[in-house]
C-alpha cells in the first residue's frame, strides 16, 4: 500500500495545469499577441515614458502598470502584463521570500518587452517555486507563512500553496483566452452582443 503525501497532492495539481494546459500554449505565444491591448486603457508592460499609471514600477527602463488600491472595476491587462503578475507577484517573490534570499520584487524587476523573455522569466519562476515545494515535508505545509505574507502570516504554508496554485490556474486560463482572442481578432466584424 502506498502513501500519498499532501505535499505530493498539491505539488500534482499545479504542475499537472502548468505541464499540460499553460507551459505547451506558451511555445505558441506571438510578440504581437504578447502585448496586444484588446480594449484601451489597458495595463501592460511597456517603456517607462509611456507608462498609463503612476505607479508604474520596474528596475530599467521597462515598467509594469499597476495602481494601489486598484481601480473599480480593474482595467483589462494583456499576456504580457498577465505574465509578468504571475512570474514576479505570484510565483517568484514567493519562492524567493519562502525558499530563497527575498530578493525578488515587482520594482527591481527588468521586465521583458519580447513573448521569448516573457516566457523564459515565468518559466524561470515556476521552476524557483516548484522547486521549493518539493523541498518541504508534510510538517512544513502546516507552519505559519511567516512575515513576508503580510495579514496572513499566520495562515498554514499549505494555504499559501492553494492560495498560489489557484492564481496560476486561474491567469493561465486568461492568458491561453487573450492568446486565443488575438488569433481570432480577424473574424470579428460588427457589433456582437
Amino acid at each position: 500500500m502506498t502513501t500519498t503525501h499532501r505535499r505530493d497532492e498539491l505539488i500534482d495539481q499545479l504542475d499537472w495545469h502548468w505541464q499540460h494546459h499553460l507551459c505547451p500554449r506558451l511555445d505558441d505565444l506571438t510578440e504581437d499577441a504578447y502585448l496586444w491591448e484588446p480594449v484601451r486603457g489597458c495595463w501592460s508592460l511597456r517603456r517607462r515614458q509611456d507608462a498609463v499609471t503612476p505607479m508604474a514600477v520596474g528596475a530599467a527602463d521597462t515598467v509594469i502598470d499597476y495602481e494601489y488600491p486598484e481601480p473599480v472595476p480593474a482595467p483589462v491587462t494583456t499576456i504580457a502584463w498577465r505574465m509578468g503578475h504571475v512570474s514576479i507577484g505570484v510565483l517568484g517573490s514567493r519562492a524567493a521570500n519562502h525558499f530563497g534570499d527575498g530578493g525578488i520584487a515587482v520594482r527591481t524587476t527588468d521586465w521583458p518587452l519580447s513573448a521569448s523573455g516573457g516566457v523564459d522569466l515565468l518559466r524561470h519562476h515556476y521552476d524557483a517555486w516548484i522547486t521549493g515545494l518539493r523541498s518541504l515535508n508534510d510538517a512544513a505545509l502546516e507552519r505559519p507563512c511567516g512575515p513576508s505574507e503580510g495579514p496572513y502570516a499566520e495562515h498554514s504554508f499549505g494555504a499559501l500553496v492553494l492560495h498560489i496554485t489557484r492564481e496560476v490556474i486561474h491567469h493561465g486560463a486568461e492568458i491561453c483566452l487573450l492568446m486565443d482572442l488575438f488569433r481570432e481578432r480577424h473574424r470579428w466584424t460588427g457589433d456582437r452582443a
